[in-house]
Order: C-alpha cells, then sequence, then structure tokens
C-alpha cells in the first residue's frame, strides 16, 4: 500500500490553514473536473485531490493524519503503526465502510477503523435541549493492567482551529479506571465526559477504546497469552521442573521429558481474567548453548557421534 502525501496533492505546506485548504481544493477541483479537463489522468487527480481535501478540512482527521509525521514520501510502501491515533480525542465522526472504499486503501486503512465504530454521537430531539456529542480515544494499556485494573490517567489532543486559521492541538488529561479483565478492542466508557449539552440536554460521554502497548514478551490473541519459553535441550529432552514468568507472577511449570520444539503447555484460566478467562500458553522454543569454545565445540562434536543414526532432516525427504 503507497502512503499518500496529501499536503503535496493538494500543493501546501505542512502548515497550511484551513481557508489555504479550500482555496487549493476549489482551484484544483476546476482544474482537473472531468467534465472540462483537458488534462492527462484528469479523473484520477480529481479523485485524489477530493480524497487529500476530505483529510486536511476536517481538524481532527487532519491532526490524526500529521501523527503520521513529516518523513513519508508519497508512494512509499506504507502500513499504519499499531498506535498511531493512540491518545487522539475525535468526535467518531468517520466514514462508512462504504464510503471508504471510495477512496485509496491508505485512506480506508486509516479512516475507516480508526474513526467509526457507530456511535458517533447522538442527539435529543427538542430544539434547545439537545445531548451533548459523544467523544471517542484509542488509549494504550500494559497488559498487566489488564489483569489487575485500577486508576490511571492519560493526556488526550483535541485538535481545534486558532484565530489565525492554523490547526492546533490541545491537551487534557484524564482520569478513568481500567477494569480487570479488559480487552483489545473494548471500550471504557465515561459518563458525562463528552461534549456538553444544549440547554438542559446531558452531556456526551467519552468512549476510551483499550489497545495493549507490545509487550517484550508476551503476546495475546483475544483473551488468550502466549509467551515464547526457551529451554535447554536437556530440559526438553529429560524434562524439567522451572520456574516461568507469567503476568500475574512467577509459577512452577513441569516440562514433560520428550518436549519438542513449539510444543504448547497450556496453564487452563491464567490468561486474561473475566467471567470466562483465557487460557497461558508457553511456546518451548529450544536455546542452544554457544559453541564458542573448545570445550563447547568438542562437547558438540561428541553429541554427533552418539547421535549418528539422528536425522533431523527425515520429514522434508532428505537423507541426513
Amino acid at each position: 500500500m503507497e502512503f499518500k502525501d496529501y499536503y503535496k496533492i493538494m500543493g501546501l505546506e505542512r502548515g497550511a490553514t484551513q481557508d489555504e485548504i479550500k482555496r487549493a481544493h476549489r482551484k484544483l477541483a476546476r482544474k482537473y473536473h472531468p467534465d472540462v479537463s483537458k488534462e492527462a489522468h484528469a479523473e484520477a487527480h480529481f479523485k485524489e485531490v477530493g480524497e487529500a481535501y476530505e483529510v486536511l478540512k476536517d481538524p481532527e482527521k487532519r491532526a490524526a493524519y500529521d501523527q503520521l509525521g513529516a518523513n513519508w514520501q508519497g508512494g512509499q510502501e506504507f502500513r499504519p503503526p499499531p498506535d498511531w491515533n493512540a491518545g487522539f480525542e475525535s468526535s467518531g465522526r468517520g466514514f462508512s465502510e462504504r464510503e471508504a472504499a471510495e477512496h485509496s486503501d491508505f485512506f480506508e486503512s486509516l479512516f475507516r477503523r480508526g474513526f467509526d465504530d457507530g456511535r458517533a454521537g447522538h442527539h435529543g430531539q427538542a430544539a434547545f435541549h439537545a445531548h451533548g456529542e459523544d467523544r471517542h480515544a484509542k488509549i494504550q494499556i500494559d497488559l498487566e493492567d489488564a489483569y489487575t485494573g485500577g486508576a490511571r490517567s492519560v493526556t488526550l489532543r483535541v485538535p481545534e482551529i486558532d484565530a489565525q486559521g492554523h490547526r492546533v492541538l490541545r491537551e487534557h488529561q484524564i482520569d478513568f479506571v481500567i477494569p480487570p479483565g479488559v480487552r483489545a478492542g473494548q471500550h471504557i466508557r465515561l459518563a458525562g465526559q463528552g461534549e456538553p449539552g444544549i440547554g438542559q440536554g446531558k452531556a456526551g460521554d467519552l468512549y476510551l477504546e483499550v489497545e495493549f502497548r507490545a509487550h517484550a514478551h508476551y503476546r495475546v490473541d483475544k483473551h488468550d497469552v502466549y509467551l515464547d519459553l526457551p529451554v535447554a535441550p536437556w530440559e526438553a529432552a529429560l524434562g524439567a521442573e522451572i520456574e516461568v514468568p507469567t503476568p500475574s507472577g512467577f509459577v512452577e511449570l513441569k516440562i514433560p521429558a520428550g518436549s519438542m520444539e513449539g510444543r504448547k503447555l497450556r496453564l487452563k484460566g491464567r490468561g486474561i481474567p473475566g467471567r470466562t478467562p483465557g487460557d497461558f500458553y508457553f511456546v518451548l522454543k529450544i536455546a542452544l548453548p554457544a559453541a564458542d569454545n573448545e570445550a563447547a565445540q568438542s562437547f558438540y562434536r561428541s553429541m554427533a557421534a552418539q547421535f549418528k543414526s539422528f536425522q533431523p532432516r527425515v520429514s522434508l525427504g532428505a537423507k541426513a
């Protein structure tokens, strides 16, 4: 998927004002309109300009796009970082799957899932008593937080337009409680912390969508947790009882004799807690001692002689 440099497409600097964005769009839309333009590939340019304008005209989407940074070049191979819009507060007004599909894959990957979660605000019916809009933000928490829960705070960034028409970010701190057992993709609702209501209308809510930060050791699949566990060859061959870490503390684990690389050992119910808790899996990885001295090399040579008939690649059809 190619990165789209929306500023370059519009012929703008990254610090352009909202008025400059509008003027550039009017100019380019006239230049490339398929009904009147004689430019080569006018229709493709017209669509590209329209897509860039959809993002840059909206302070929220523009602010999120700007978080990707200025180091990407148009046409460069691109995949959205998993935390690209974490900590960014928005109204949740996004694009439906159908609307997003009318634009490029780049646009769809950022703005269909990133902003539109189907709860984008709700309003009252009375003319002077309207319910405030809901607000939305993605946050990242540590995996351990899903086990213990607890009070946390996060700084969110809200895009605004200043008096000169430039997009600026206002930061504010939110205090919230992580419920034990929360899972990636779930929302923490903070009642009354969205947009204020009109008249006697109640304030909207703030929804925090949870993501887990990348962990140095563990990985998560829904409510199950996995750890690649290094074991020595003799521990795998002869069996062993070893102390191993989990997000809720160290436990004693029995390695069955004759274990092979890739074997999964399960701790039932030790994954992410909840009404139906997940499981914890240890995936065995054979860790070989380095042959970095004569004694170690001699040991490996004697081992090769001892297991001369062993054929590690027999399953591939090889003879040795």
